[in-house]
């Protein structure tokens, strides 16, 4: 409790019953409650809760719920401490006694067996500085397939109106296993394949129906037309969250202990640009009453229905909670720099435009490490000092003594990726033909089709014929090559210059790396080797560790 708190508590004392009644009502920081209008509180948390006979269910040290308090309000988002929007006692009754024989409760607060009370002073806006506690549940020895109870969270105080919450636990209910994934061998991007669908109640009481729900990345659709599915279609806002979902609803009843297969194939289309992309396939229960509002608005497929028969018998080692794929994983891309050159006399400031493409066909996704950025490193020429740098492009010691930039590129990265990154160069002292080093770190990128690309140069004062400047090149020495054209608003064909079109053409990733090198940390940057891989990255001493995601998360992949 704050110390102003504690100075309130005690003037609420003093003024007696009536006063404290309208003083908690109306709030301290401006909250315009009068007492004949309650503040209203919503009690939140998880509604349902099935409990698993095959599982610990979840990770034993957490709670499956989460209870908090939503008050009216703006969230404050600034230092500080945040405003209360109530002043005043307020009481939590959490009642899991519904729960008895069925499963335990760990209830958080002042427990008393299957009952606990919460006591709280100050609310505030939003749910976030509002949480009560967890609540877990665990099987007991008593615990069979069938059982269902309920917990009861209610609450009470002055000014005050909560809308209680209920909690509906049920034990060994329909549980849905998928059928595990393998990568099909060989499959280049442009190609369809058609995964082995399939799904499993491992659960104690039959499912009445079922919804299966297919996930695509951005480089993967589905082609099918089935009469009970619907999908959406994302394909704006960062690319991150561009997708394609299916879902289909089978209204018939899977038997405890069966495992059913699709009657039918379902085919999965992956496009010219697509590398390391997401698929993931799940079945749940079908809710009650859910088949008839599962498609409300999405695209309505016309074909014939998608149906389950059921299959003979089967190994639960083949399903699985989470079944995903990165694939295609046989594409490539080819990452170019393009260098610049200048004339100046000494004391002249000029431009040296540093390009960047990426030149396909495949795109960077970087789904698996969130858009992590790579990076490229910059040292002007001899004679020259760089007066001004782009945005994304920070100092720092090249091979440990050298002063230069190194410069970050964010990820996703489109298939078509064109940046520009402007640096300002005064001529301190002509060097005819200085040149200063632009370069991606050495390494061996088996996804990168033309490393000879990954150096260019920025030249001064350039002797001989025009065109013969030094732009582009290989370690080896500069050559000819165009300068890349501005980056533009995410789908690389735009016409935008500067620092702010590493972010567009990349679809907003992440921020600068840390440590420098080619930090391509995702499925993007290395093989799938056992469903993980680790890859040295040059420049010394960065290194890159990929690692495919582990069983227990959420679920819904990049979603």
């Amino acid at each position: 409790m704050t110390q102003q708190a504690r100075r309130l508590r005690a003037r609420l004392a003093a003024l007696g019953a009536v006063g404290a009644t309208a003083l908690a009502a109306a709030g301290v920081q401006g909250a315009a409650h009068a007492a004949d209008a309650p503040l209203p509180v919503v009690i939140t948390g998880e509604d349902r809760v099935d409990l698993s006979l095959h599982s610990d269910n979840g990770d034993p040290t957490e709670p499956q719920v989460d209870l908090r308090l939503d008050v009216p309000g703006e969230e404050f988002e600034g230092d500080g401490e945040v405003p209360a929007v109530y002043r005043g006692e307020y009481t939590i009754r959490i009642d899991a006694r519904g729960l008895k024989g069925v499963a335990k409760a760990d209830l958080p607060c002042d427990a008393d067996g299957l009952v606990a009370v919460c006591s709280g002073y100050d609310l505030y806006a939003g749910t976030t500085y509002n949480r009560l506690g967890g609540i877990r549940l665990d099987l007991t020895d008593d615990s069979e397939a069938g059982d269902t109870g309920s917990i009861v969270v209610t609450g009470e105080g002055e000014g005050l109106e909560f809308t209680p919450l209920t909690v509906d636990v049920r034990v060994g209910g329909p549980e849905l296993l998928n059928r595990a994934l393998t990568l099909p061998k060989d499959l280049k991007a442009g190609e369809t394949f058609e995964p082995p669908l399939g799904v499993m109640n491992v659960g104690g009481v039959p499912s009445e129906g079922a919804v299966l729900r297919l996930y695509g990345s951005r480089g993967l659709s589905f082609p099918d037309d089935f009469g009970n599915c619907s999908s959406t279609v994302v394909d704006t806002g960062p690319l991150l969250r561009q997708h394609t979902e299916v879902l289909c609803a089978f209204p018939d009843t899977l038997e405890a202990g069966a495992a059913y297969t699709l009657a039918g194939p379902v085919r999965v289309k992956t496009a010219d640009f697509a590398l390391h992309d997401i698929f993931s396939s799940s079945f749940r229960p079908l809710e009650p009453g859910e088949e008839k509002t599962l498609h409300e608005g999405r695209r309505q497929g016309s074909g014939p229905d998608l149906t389950l028969e059921r299959a003979g018998d089967a190994d639960p080692a083949q399903y699985t909670k989470y079944a995903e794929l990165d694939l295609p994983t046989t594409n490539t891309y080819d990452l170019e720099l393009t260098g610049a050159s200048a004339s100046g006399a000494a004391g002249d400031t000029v431009t040296a435009e540093i390009g960047f493409a990426n030149n396909g066909p495949a795109w960077i996704s970087a789904l698996r490490s969130g858009g992590e950025p790579f990076s490229f490193t910059v040292v002007a020429p001899e004679g020259s000092t760089v007066t001004s740098a782009p945005e994304k492009c920070r100092t720092i010691t090249v091979d440990g003594s050298v002063p230069g930039y190194r410069c970050s590129v964010a990820t996703p990265l489109l298939e078509d990726a064109r940046l520009t990154f402007p640096f300002e160069l005064r001529v301190d002292e002509v060097v005819e033909g200085a040149r200063g080093r632009v370069a991606m770190p050495e390494w061996d990128n088996p996804f990168d089709s033309d490393p000879s690309n990954d150096v260019a140069w920025i030249v001064l004062n350039a002797p001989g014929e025009p065109g013969d400047d030094g732009t582009g090149g290989s370690d080896g020495g500069p050559s000819d090559g165009p300068s890349a054209p501005g980056a533009g608003d995410g789908d690389g064909s735009g016409d935008g210059t500067g620092t702010d079109d590493a972010d567009s053409a990349s679809g907003g990733g992440a921020g600068d790396d840390a440590d420098g090198g080619l930090a391509l940390t995702g499925a993007q940057g290395v093989g799938l080797l056992g469903g993980a891989a680790v890859l040295a990255l040059g420049l010394g001493a960065a290194v890159v560790v990929y690692q495919r995601r582990r069983a227990g998360r959420d679920g819904e992949a990049a979603v």
